[in-house]
């Protein structure tokens, strides 16, 4: 078992957990080693029990670095050029990791950008919210006959996606009447569900969520992976990075394995230091929405009532989202000197894909020169040191997760690591980390409201 607090492979993402520890911030709030290490016989027996599913193929989602995506390049390929917009059609789970991998892998201007400057590709759109205003509003930028509208709900009668999808159809229909089907690309379960029918009624093309595999487990399935591709992000590359996580997350050590790692961290932060909020605080732009995809993966897998054994427990850590170095400006202050009731995860880039140099202006302003010569990219990182310097003075936990660089294999390790500590950390607080009873009931309660 390897004991250094910086956890590190040549060109993987790394997990620094020094500030976690109590010789940096305390007893109070500091964990151990040996609190970690105690652990161990805990993680291996849900290691093994993990395993043990995943071999009887009962967690896919564990799988799909390995999959065949002939069939979606194929499609991406036969959608470049020959459309100007691809319109995703989901909410949550279904929206989310779309909209992290585009932040993520592409310019942060992308659809602002010519077609040329594209590279032929279409702009992207994700409708993952039914507010009429911006609905509509967001169809008006569209010519419908050059749009292609991919409705994702695996459960095929997601009532925000079937609403949108209704509005959509009927459009396309007065336009285009049978050809309608051109435009419409189904993301869903193999067989079952309202969508699932209409698509086989319609001859619709349609792609597939493997069984097993939950929306918010689900964005290197064509939920995410289709999107990806039509907008040109390296899909396989995306995938062999995945894998590699998967290969590091096959050990059964807290120590040893990434994603067991950071899920005992954020757990012992709870259960024994208090910290009922989780902080993901990416220094970089293209990170932002990794930060709300885990938030939802987060919250939605561990916020649970029940334990495996019907008891009433309550449990889940709220994950927050913020962004450095914009919110240094909004929510740093609560973090250093407000309650003892947050972890801190930072996200940091070693090697930006871009670089902005501060020219040698303004040398006689004393109080502004000393930028001349530097880069943005000192600049970020030199102040999410000052911000993790603060925290840890004040004896506030924190980790930092650091990125060589961000590409389609780094941001493939982040997601896949982040996928196997929310299942291991199901294990950790005894809950069923793949339901979602709290949400079921509310939308049962729409259903019901709209029938009467």
């Amino acid at each position: 078992m390897n004991d250094n607090p910086v956890v590190s492979e040549v060109n993987l993402i790394t997990i620094n957990y020094s500030n976690m520890l109590f010789d940096k911030i305390g007893k109070e709030h500091g964990l151990t080693l040996d609190e970690l290490k105690s652990l161990q016989p805990l993680c291996s027996k849900i290691h093994d029990s993990l395993k043990v599913k995943r071999e009887k193929h009962e967690l896919p989602f564990y799988d799909l670095p390995y999959q065949d995506v002939t069939e979606i390049l194929n499609y991406a390929e036969y959608v470049k050029d020959k459309f100007d917009n691809f319109v995703v059609l989901g909410i949550g789970g279904s929206a989310l990791g779309t909209i992290a991998l585009q932040t993520a892998l592409n310019n942060s201007q992308y659809n602002l950008l010519s077609k040329s400057e594209r590279k032929g590709y279409p702009r992207l759109f994700v409708a993952d919210n039914i507010d009429p205003v911006q609905f509509i509003e967001m169809l008006s930028l569209f010519d419908m006959d050059k749009t292609i509208f991919n409705v994702v709900t695996k459960s095929g009668g997601t009532a925000e996606t079937m609403s949108q999808f209704m509005i959509i159809y009927d459009r396309l229909k007065k336009l285009k009447g049978d050809r309608l089907k051109e435009n419409i690309v189904v993301t869903s379960d193999r067989v079952k569900g309202t969508l699932r029918k209409i698509a086989d009624e319609m001859g619709l093309k349609s792609f597939i969520v493997p069984d097993g595999v939950g929306g918010r487990f689900s964005v290197l399935t064509p939920v995410g992976l289709l999107p990806a591709a039509v907008v040109g992000i390296d899909i396989k590359g995306l995938l062999k990075g995945a894998a590699l996580m998967d290969e590091r997350c096959r050990k059964d050590s807290i120590i040893d394995n990434p994603a067991y790692l950071y899920a005992s961290l954020l757990y012992l932060s709870d259960t024994k230091k208090n910290k009922k909020i989780t902080v993901m605080l990416p220094y970089s732009y293209a990170l932002k929405d990794i930060s709300d995809w885990f938030r939802q993966l987060w919250a939605e897998s561990l916020g649970k009532k029940y334990s495996l054994d019907g008891k009433v427990i309550n449990v889940g850590q709220t994950p927050v989202k913020a962004l450095g170095v914009t919110d240094q400006h909004s929510q740093i202050q609560l973090y250093v000197e407000g309650p003892f009731d947050k972890v801190v995860t930072f996200l940091k880039v070693e090697k930006f894909r871009g670089k902005a140099v501060m020219p040698d202006v303004f040398k006689d302003r004393a109080e502004i020169s000393y930028l001349c010569g530097h880069t943005l990219n000192e600049l970020i990182n030199i102040e999410m040191e000052g911000t993790e310097y603060a925290l840890t003075k004040n004896n506030r936990p924190n980790c930092t997760i650091t990125f060589p660089e961000i590409s389609p294999s780094t941001i493939g390790q982040i997601m896949y690591m982040l996928e196997v500590s929310t299942a291991f950390a199901g294990g950790l607080y005894n809950i069923d980390p793949f339901d979602q009873p709290g949400v079921e009931e509310g939308k049962k309660y729409a259903v019901e409201a709209l029938k009467r």
